[in-house]
């Protein structure tokens, strides 16, 4: 155990976050995601679902300020325009822990080609349909480094 340390990031996570650099993204991805045939390194989470996993991850890790956009979901196949509650519920949690950025929904084959090219991605066992969240890092900044 550490301190500071949100307790659903495990070795692999810390290792995974601590690892990616600015620009590279993550994907926290549902109990219906095909994870493993999408080719980036796969972080099993069992039995935690993806809002925890996304509150989990953002309490130690910025989005990228320098892009017009650092997150991602998934459209609702037949019905774009259609926002999943637990959609909703991933937009609280970055506005709360990111601040002032705006998921922007992304056809479903298009977002499984950005998850292709993902550093990694979690696999939750998240059951709510539409669950998959993408996240662009940003800067870690050298005061936000080191708390004393």
């Amino acid at each position: 155990m550490l301190k500071g340390i949100h307790p659903l990031l495990g070795p692999d996570l810390l290792h995974a976050l601590r690892t990616m650099g600015h620009g590279d993204d993550i994907v926290i991805a549902d109990a219906n995601f095909p994870a493993g045939s999408m080719g980036p390194k796969v972080i099993r989470a069992d039995g935690v679902d993806a809002l925890a996993m996304t509150e989990a991850v953002l309490s130690h890790m910025p989005l990228d300020t320098f892009v017009p956009e650092a997150a991602w979901r998934m459209q609702v196949v037949d019905d774009p325009s259609a926002v999943p509650p637990v959609c909703v519920e991933f937009q609280k949690i970055v506005s709360r822990l990111a601040g002032n950025f705006t998921i922007h929904s992304v056809e479903r084959f298009a977002f499984y080609e950005m998850a292709k090219k993902a550093s990694y991605i979690v696999a939750t066992t998240e059951f709510r349909l539409y669950g998959n969240i993408i996240l662009k890092k940003g800067v870690v900044h050298p005061h936000e480094v080191f708390r004393v």
